[in-house]
Parts: C-alpha cells; sequence; structure tokens
C-alpha cells in the first residue's frame, strides 16, 4: 500500500462511529489507506456498533480505553460538548505522545483539544461536511502547534479519500463550519423548494426532484470547470425580457442574497458558542 497512512504495529481508531465518523473510515478503507484489520471504531450503542461492524468490517465496541495504547491515528467525531470527557478518557488510557489526533468537532480549537490532552500530542483540527458519504466533500483542515508536515499530509489524504481536501487558517474555521459544513442544509432546502414549484406548475414530484438535483449539479461543476464567477454564467442564461429575468426579479424581491447571508451569520455565531462548551 503506496498511499499507507500507518507505520507498522499501529493502528486507527475512530471514536464517535456516526455519520461523518462512518464516511471517512470508509473512504479510507475504500482507497487503501489502511486495512480493516488495522481500525477499530467506536460508538454509543450496541445497534451501533453492530451495524458500524457489518457495514465495514472492523472490529466496533461502546469502549476503546484498551485499544488507545495501539493507535498511531485518533478521528474524534463526537459531538463538541463531549470533547473533555474524550480527552479524560485518552489521557487515562495510556495515549501515547507521538498518536496524531484529528478532530472534527465544531467549534473545538486546536488550543482548546491540545489543553485537555495531557501528552502534547499532535492535533489536527478539520471540518468536513455530509457530501463525503457519497465520495464529494470538501475538508478544511489545520494543524495545531506540534502538528508537522508529515500530519499534515496524512490529514490530507484522508479526507481527499472522501472528497476535496483544503488547508485553512484556523482563525476562518467557525464562517466554514457556517458555510460548507452547515451549506448542504441550505442547498437541499432550495432544492426542495424548486422541486415543489415545479410541481406548482404541473410538474411530476419525482421528474421535478430530478431536474433540480441534476441542474444544481451541473451549475456547481460549471463554476468548478469555467472558473468564471457565477454572475457571468448567470448572465449567459438571461436573455433580455425573457423568463429567467421575471425569475431572478422575484428572488430579489424576495431578498434571498440577504436571507441566505444572514443564515451563515446566524450559523457561524452559533459555532462559535460550541467552542465555549456552551449548547
Amino acid at each position: 500500500m503506496s498511499e499507507a497512512i500507518l507505520a507498522p504495529g499501529r493502528k486507527l481508531g475512530v471514536i464517535g462511529a456516526g455519520v461523518m465518523g462512518s464516511a471517512l473510515l470508509k473512504g479510507m478503507l475504500d482507497h487503501d489507506l489502511l486495512t480493516r484489520e488495522q481500525a477499530w471504531a467506536a460508538s454509543k450503542t450496541e445497534t451501533s456498533c453492530h451495524e458500524v461492524a457489518a457495514a465495514l468490517g472492523v472490529r466496533a465496541s461502546r469502549d476503546y480505553e484498551e485499544s488507545v495504547a495501539d493507535a498511531g491515528i485518533l478521528l474524534v467525531a463526537v459531538k463538541p460538548n463531549q470533547a473533555a470527557r474524550v480527552a479524560e478518557k485518552l489521557n487515562a488510557s495510556g495515549l501515547r505522545a507521538d498518536t496524531l489526533v484529528i478532530s472534527v468537532l465544531a467549534g473545538v480549537s486546536t488550543e482548546k483539544l491540545q489543553g485537555l490532552l495531557t501528552t502534547g500530542n499532535p492535533v489536527i483540527r478539520a471540518m468536513p461536511n455530509t457530501p463525503c458519504l457519497v465520495g464529494h466533500g470538501v475538508t478544511v483542515y489545520c494543524g495545531g502547534v506540534h502538528a508537522l508536515p508529515e500530519h499534515l499530509a496524512v490529514a490530507e489524504k484522508i479526507f481527499h479519500s472522501v472528497g476535496k481536501a483544503l488547508e485553512v487558517e484556523e482563525h476562518y474555521f467557525n464562517a466554514i463550519t457556517a458555510l460548507s459544513g452547515s451549506g448542504p442544509a441550505y442547498m437541499y432546502l432550495v432544492m426542495e423548494a424548486l422541486a415543489d414549484a415545479g410541481v406548482r406548475v404541473g410538474l411530476p414530484r419525482d421528474l421535478a426532484m430530478e431536474l433540480v438535483a441534476q441542474t444544481m449539479l451541473g451549475s456547481a461543476r460549471m463554476v468548478q470547470e469555467t472558473g468564471r464567477h457565477p454572475a457571468s454564467l448567470r448572465d449567459d442564461v438571461t436573455t433580455p425580457a425573457g423568463c429567467t429575468i421575471g425569475g431572478l426579479l422575484m428572488l430579489e424581491d424576495g431578498k434571498i442574497r440577504s436571507v441566505l447571508a444572514r443564515a451563515v451569520e446566524e450559523a457561524t455565531k452559533i459555532v462559535e458558542q460550541l467552542g465555549r462548551g456552551k449548547s
């Protein structure tokens, strides 16, 4: 395995093998970054452990303390308010100082996580989004004070296995969490509304949804592959006195720009509260 991310004899553990934790582990396995024998997962219920084990073919259990000492990489994907409890368990379970700890906890800074750990581990903070489940996510990541270039390279490999991976400065994280972390939910709401509109003007719902989904996908690819500004691409569709300009004027009357901007602004404020330990 030329792309292997683990040193011999070490394992990778996913603490919090929910939707995102499982998606990231699946991406690593699918891209041969590690074998199933090198991975383990921890989840909070017996049912979820059985589901993870059946779906991914890895050992999964509620208790992970005995597995910590052999871990070369720990991916922490629990709720932000569980960060202190997980760190306490790791500290008491023989966590080695050279174990790379990768956190996808919204709002939890590398400084805060490093302060909770007592062994001076290299820490990577990351924010993926749910399209990682289908290999088309986008993840931003950054390193803490003990993270070396080789640790960042490992993180890049892991997150590239489920989509795009971008190294960014940490002070952008709360805004990115609100924009791309929460972003799929905004897109789904827009898609649902457009499909409903299609039904309103006479389309069957399944046809309307297929048209909306493919149109959104194609529009995103146009921005990515042409490198043109969305406003320029919009002009290509907007002919004088045509139907598109009429629809766009209605959207502007509804203040769609400011509503979307306010959504991201509000979500950013909540992420900042999560980082302070508030619910």
